[in-house]
């Protein structure tokens, strides 16, 4: 995949472009949306945002680039977005599913931006065909799927080649393809030294793309940092174990700091120790393993484990019926 850059050498390839969140804060009729946030998003890496509806990631986002009026400073490699000069050559953002006129014919909205910023037209056509929207260059959005308008914000977001993006939900609307074509892309784009800022709800996705994670729930950072060190929060991490003697193996575990052990007749599930550990505990008392395997937690479990109690809207479980023939909300007569 080739990245097309503009014509003139970009400001951002003269330094590392880190993004500082400190304190940022804003209230909605008195409820706090987002409240004393702080993080970072390093170059070279794709920065997760997550949360459960309603947490404030967008709201976060229009923070960072003033848009909305609250509390706290962003500074992208130093500077607050206000103040840059032609800050689509520093920071490219998608924030809506949209963002453009209906009527105005795709290629020459991102004229009017490019004008805007002093980027030569080329760079318009650059980025058409780079995002596969060369062929509907001259129709009008209005036309385009949800899948096609997002590839039309993005489009806009790379047009001035800028050393950072951010982005809310670029993958909405995408099929399987397009969605896999946009987590290579970002990849690409942040092994290139880009700073990425990529808010999603496909948390599979997330999963392969992100380097790095922001967790926020009812506007409260929740976990920040390596994808790696947020897994290894979840309590989902075990190690199963299947062995004859069981009891035995279980009593020797049980009596360690921090170990739980769960399970019936032979096989076990234990936290709070690695494999290493309970293979060489059995060698030591000569207890004969059969399996003895890592479990790692996924993104989701972990995800929705942090978040757990943190979400704005939260709906009743659905419960099966335990009788024949009665339906939720019926009655057994």
């Amino acid at each position: 995949m080739n990245y097309i850059r503009a014509d003139r050498r970009s400001d951002w390839m003269l330094g590392m472009a880190l993004v500082e969140a400190r304190g940022l804060a804003k209230n909605y009729g008195g409820k706090p949306a987002v409240n004393d946030l702080s993080f970072e998003v390093r170059p070279g890496s794709v920065t997760g945002f997550l949360g459960p509806n309603g947490a404030g990631k967008s709201t976060t986002m229009r923070l960072m680039l003033g848009l909305d009026s609250g509390a706290g400073t962003t500074t992208f490699d130093g500077r607050p977005f206000t103040s840059l000069t032609q800050p689509m050559r520093h920071v490219g953002a998608l924030l809506e599913a949209k963002p453009f006129h209906p009527t105005r014919k795709a290629r020459n909205h991102l004229r009017m931006l490019a004008a805007a910023n002093r980027i030569p037209v080329s760079r318009v056509d650059a980025v058409l065909d780079q995002l596969g929207l060369a062929e509907v260059a001259q129709k009008k959005p209005r036309t385009f799927s949800l899948g096609m308008g997002q590839r039309l914000g993005l489009a806009a977001a790379l047009l001035g080649d800028p050393h950072t993006l951010i982005l809310d939900e670029p993958a909405n609307g995408l099929d399987p393809q397009g969605i896999q074509w946009m987590r290579q892309l970002l990849r690409h784009l942040a092994g290139e030294g880009r700073s990425v800022f990529v808010s999603s709800h496909l948390l599979s996705e997330m999963a392969l793309m992100a380097d790095e994670l922001v967790v926020i729930g009812r506007g409260r950072l929740i976990a920040s940092g390596p994808v790696a060190d947020f897994l290894k929060t979840s309590r989902g991490n075990a190690v199963l174990v299947r062995t004859p003697q069981a009891t035995e193996l279980a009593g020797l575990l049980t009596g360690r700091a921090g170990v739980h052990v769960s399970g019936g007749t032979g096989e076990l599930r234990v936290t709070g120790a690695t494999t290493q550990e309970i293979g060489d505990l059995a060698f030591e008392h000569r207890i004969r393993l059969h399996e003895l395997a890592a479990q790692t937690a996924t993104l989701e479990e972990a995800f929705l484990e942090a978040t757990s109690g943190s979400e704005e809207f939260q709906a009743h479980e659905v419960h099966q019926a335990t009788s024949a023939g009665t339906t939720p909300g019926s009655e057994s007569r």
